[in-house]
């Protein structure tokens, strides 16, 4: 009860209880008797808990064992009056010894457990200040890169006697930088909230041609040759344009990563719960170390061309659609991603078996 009045503040309810209870066995003296010692008391817990809140934990354990004390000697008195010939050693033991130690030694361990989850939650505080430091400097530098240059341009500009080609060159310059930073804030923006707002059907077989159709003037430039092997059937859930996102950046990582040119293939496979999207390139390939840090936060393998947020972004969509993504990979012989998402199919027979 004293434990439960002062941490919780359920006092009054805890002793309304103890009278409800003593009345079922009758009003003779001995109910009038916990009137008198307990009514009292729901005013001292009343009062004591707001206060009992604000103190170091030392003195509320010493608080609750004195209390405890106090009550159980109240409570020995008022016996010795009603029962004149009992036992005093072991009323005393009963009423005063035994429930202090046993307060103590709750005490103890509320106020041990309440230590322990304050360390933690100053310690995810003290993670999350970290990792917002961490992403606050790295968004920083990448949009501070294209900035600093577009600005060097810009007062290039300024000269009266820039001829007019060079004046062109520079203005393309300026724009490649700005659209540069603004890909850094888009990517980072979805990375902030990768969660699926609407939930369509998609045909995954048609998404991925449409993608390959965007890409394929890069992957003509770059002298990329790209095959697919589509599966007949495969329909997942999820948000088509985050979905595109996703495999646009992974389709012009993996070209990108061919400079001499290369082969791309593309492949879908359907099973009863899954569809599997592998997308295989013949590119520089990476080390075991590159392909551990893959996905983590302004990392990345294309040095100064690449902002690290593009592969995260993917990470993050994919997993905002139930999927799981993983990647192989050896050095010059090149990168395969495989991604693996939930079917229409299984996705209802997990929300009926829910319902």
């Amino acid at each position: 009860m004293v434990l439960g009045a002062l941490y919780v503040g359920i006092g009054p309810i805890l002793i309304g209880a103890i009278i409800i209870i003593r009345g079922f066995y009758g009003f003779d003296s001995g109910f009038y008797q916990t009137m008198l010692l307990y009514v009292p008391l729901t005013v001292v817990f009343w009062r004591l808990y707001p206060w009992f809140l604000k103190q170091v934990p030392a003195r509320r354990i010493f608080v609750t064992v004195c209390l405890g004390i106090i009550l159980g000697i109240v409570t020995v008195i008022g016996m010795s009056f009603a029962h004149p010939h009992y036992y005093w050693l072991d009323a005393w033991t009963a009423f005063l010894f035994i429930p202090s130690l046993g307060i103590g030694i709750i005490s103890y361990g509320i106020e041990f457990v309440r230590r322990n989850n304050e360390m933690q939650q100053q310690l995810i505080k003290a993670e999350k200040l970290k990792a917002v430091e961490q992403m606050g400097a790295a968004i920083s530098h990448e949009i501070r890169n294209p900035l600093t240059a577009a600005s060097g341009f810009v007062q290039l500009l300024q000269d009266d006697y820039l001829s007019r080609h060079k004046r062109k060159e520079y203005l393309s310059i300026v724009k490649e930088e700005l659209i540069s930073a603004e890909r850094v804030i888009q990517d980072y923006l979805t990375f902030a909230k990768p969660s699926i707002e609407a939930f369509e059907e998609l045909n995954v077989k048609s998404e991925l041609r449409q993608i390959i159709n965007i890409l394929q003037p890069l992957a003509n430039q770059n002298s990329v040759e790209i095959s697919t092997d589509f599966s007949v059937i495969g329909f997942i859930k999820g948000d088509g344009q985050k979905f595109r996102q996703c495999f646009v950046n992974v389709l012009k990582n993996a070209i990108e990563a061919m400079p001499n040119g290369g082969y791309l293939t593309v492949t879908t496979e359907y099973s009863k719960n899954n569809v599997t999207i592998s997308v295989k390139d013949t590119g520089v390939g990476m080390t075991i170390d590159q392909l551990e840090r893959l996905g983590e936060p302004f990392y990345s393998t294309k040095g100064k061309n690449g902002t690290g947020l593009g592969m995260m972004v993917v990470y993050s969509i994919a997993r905002a659609m139930d999927g799981t993504v993983w990647a192989e990979s050896e050095v010059g012989m090149g990168t395969t991603f495989h991604f693996k998402f939930p079917t229409i199919s299984s996705i209802m027979k997990k929300e009926n078996n829910i319902i």
